[in-house]
C-alpha cells in the first residue's frame, strides 16, 4: 500500500443487545475482546495507525492504542468525526470499521483497499451476499458496477429489497475527502444521530467515484449483537486457529473439542489431545503431548513433556525438557526441571523443583503467607529427590539433592542433601541416610 493508511476502530456502543453490562466490543474471545480482533486484522493488514473511537466510559481500557473519546453516542457519522484530531494531517486513505467484526481477515482489509485504490476512488463501500437479508442496507449499483447509492431496508422498494448485496458497514476513504463529509452530515432522528453512510451519498452527489468490494465469505464481515452470535464466531475462529496450527506440524487429534487461543505458540511435531483448552501465552516445544482434559494458561511447556489427563497448569508454570505433569495435578508458578515427575493428584505451587525429582502421589505445597501482608513463600526441592505419597511441604522450605521424603509427612524443617526425612507425626530427619545406604549418584559399583 503506497499511501499512508489509518484505520477508525468504531467501539463505543454499549452491550444493549447483549443483554451485558459488559460494552459488547470488550466481550472475549479465544483470548482477545472483539475490538482487539478487529485492530488485529487491520495491524496485520499494514495499517500504520490505528485510532479506537470509544465512550468515556471505556476510554482508558485501551492501554497502548490511540483512543479518541465520543463523549456522547451520536450515531456512526460522529463516532468517525471524533477520531479527526486524532488523525489531523493524515494523508492517504482512511478505513472505517465496526468493532464488532471478529471474523474480519487481513486479506479481506487488504483487498478492500487494493480495489479503492486501484479504482481511484474517493470512497469504497465492502459490500457482501448474507443468506439471510435481514434488515442490512441495500446496495445498489450503478451501470459500471460502482455505487449508486445504498437504500435503508425500511425505505428500500420491493424490488430493491430482493437486491442480495448488503452494507457491511465498513469503508475506506481518501482522508482529504472524508473530514469535510463529516461537517455536511444532518441528523436522521430527535437524538440528533449521524451516519458515515450518509458520506457515500453526499460522495456520489458530487460526482465522486465510489467503489464496491465484495467480501468472498459473508460471516467475516457480519456483526455481532446477541451471545448466540458471539458464540458462533467464537468457533469459527477456534477452527481457523487449529487450522493454522495444523498445516504448521501439530497434531490436534480432536479440533472441535481442542480450544486455543490466539496468542498460544506451538512447535510443530506437539500433539493436542482432546478436550484441552490452551491460553493466554502458554508455550508449548516440539514433541509434548497435552491433554485430554487440560487447562493451561500462560504456561511454558518443554520438549517431550507430557500433560494430563485433567491436569491444570496456572500462570508461571515452565515445565523442563522430558518433564511430566500428570492426571489431577495442578501447577501454579512452579518450574518443574528436566524430566522431573509430578504423576499425579498433586498441588505443586510456588515452588521449583530440580532435575530427575520423582514427586508421589497427594504432594502439597503449603505456601500460604505466614504474615499478613508478606509474599508466600517458596518450597525448593532439588534434583534427584524422591517423595513418599501423602508428603506436605511448608513453604518456606527447601529440599537437597538427592533426598528421600517418608510417606505421611509434613514437612516444616529444611532437609539436607542426601538425607531421609519425615516420620509422622513429627518430622524426623536424618542426615546423609540415603549416602549411607545408597552410595551417592556418583559412586562406582
Amino acid at each position: 500500500m503506497a499511501n499512508e493508511l489509518a484505520a477508525v476502530v468504531m467501539a463505543g456502543g454499549l452491550g444493549t443487545r447483549m443483554k451485558s453490562a459488559t460494552p459488547k466490543h470488550l466481550h472475549a474471545l479465544l483470548g482477545r475482546r472483539m475490538v482487539d480482533w478487529v485492530i488485529q486484522a487491520a495491524r496485520d493488514a499494514g495499517v500504520d495507525r490505528v485510532v479506537v473511537v470509544a465512550s468515556p466510559d471505556t476510554a482508558g481500557l485501551f492501554e497502548g492504542r490511540e483512543v479518541a473519546v465520543q463523549q456522547k453516542p451520536l450515531g456512526t457519522g460522529d463516532a468517525v468525526r471524533s477520531a479527526r484530531d486524532a488523525l489531523a494531517g493524515a494523508q492517504g486513505d482512511v478505513l472505517v470499521l465496526n468493532g464488532d467484526v471478529p471474523a474480519l481477515t487481513a486479506e479481506l482489509v487488504r483487498a478492500l483497499v487494493e480495489t479503492h485504490q486501484s479504482a481511484g476512488a474517493a470512497g469504497t463501500v465492502l459490500s457482501f451476499e448474507p443468506a439471510d437479508l435481514r434488515s442490512y442496507g441495500r446496495v445498489v449499483r450503478d451501470s459500471s458496477g460502482g455505487l449508486a447509492r445504498i437504500v435503508e431496508a425500511g425505505d428500500a422498494s420491493p424490488e430493491e429489497l430482493e437486491l442480495g448485496e448488503v452494507n457491511s458497514g465498513i469503508y475506506v476513504f481518501q482522508a482529504e475527502k472524508l473530514w469535510p463529509l463529516l461537517e455536511r452530515l444532518e441528523p436522521h432522528n430527535a437524538q440528533g444521530e449521524l451516519y458515515v453512510t450518509d458520506t457515500l451519498g453526499l460522495l456520489v452527489g458530487d460526482g465522486e467515484a465510489v467503489a464496491v468490494h465484495t467480501a468472498p465469505v459473508p460471516f467475516d464481515v457480519e456483526g455481532i449483537n446477541t451471545r448466540v452470535e458471539l458464540a458462533a464466531v467464537t468457533a469459527a475462529l477456534r477452527d481457523r486457529i487449529n487450522e493454522r496450527h495444523m498445516l504448521a506440524g501439530v497434531t490436534i487429534v480432536d479440533p472441535a473439542s481442542t480450544w486455543i487461543e490466539a496468542e498460544v505458540e506451538i512447535e510443530a511435531d506437539a500433539t493436542i489431545h482432546p478436550f484441552t483448552v490452551l491460553r493466554g501465552a502458554t508455550k508449548i516445544a516440539a514433541g509434548a503431548e497435552v491433554g485430554p482434559h487440560v487447562v493451561t494458561i500462560d504456561a511454558e511447556i518443554g520438549a517431550g513433556v507430557t500433560v494430563g489427563p485433567f491436569a491444570y497448569l496456572r500462570p508461571g508454570t515452565v515445565l523442563g525438557e522430558g518433564a511430566k505433569a500428570g492426571t489431577f495435578v495442578e501447577l501454579k508458578k512452579a518450574r518443574i526441571g528436566a524430566r522431573s515427575k509430578v504423576p499425579h493428584l498433586s498441588y505443586i505451587g510456588d515452588a521449583e523443583i530440580g532435575e530427575d525429582t520423582n514427586i508421589a502421589a497427594g504432594n502439597i505445597t503449603a505456601n500460604f503467607p505466614h504474615e499478613k501482608g508478606k509474599p508466600k513463600g517458596t518450597t525448593r526441592i532439588g534434583s534427584n529427590v524422591r517423595t513418599g505419597v501423602d508428603n506436605t511441604f511448608g513453604a518456606p522450605v527447601s529440599i537437597g539433592d538427592d533426598a528421600w521424603i517418608a510417606p505421611g509427612t509434613v514437612i516444616t524443617d529444611d532437609v539436607p542433601a542426601g538425607s531421609l526425612a519425615g516420620f509422622a507425626p513429627r518430622q524426623e530427619t536424618k542426615e546423609g541416610w540415603v549416602y549411607e545406604n545408597h552410595g551417592k549418584p556418583d559412586d562406582a559399583g
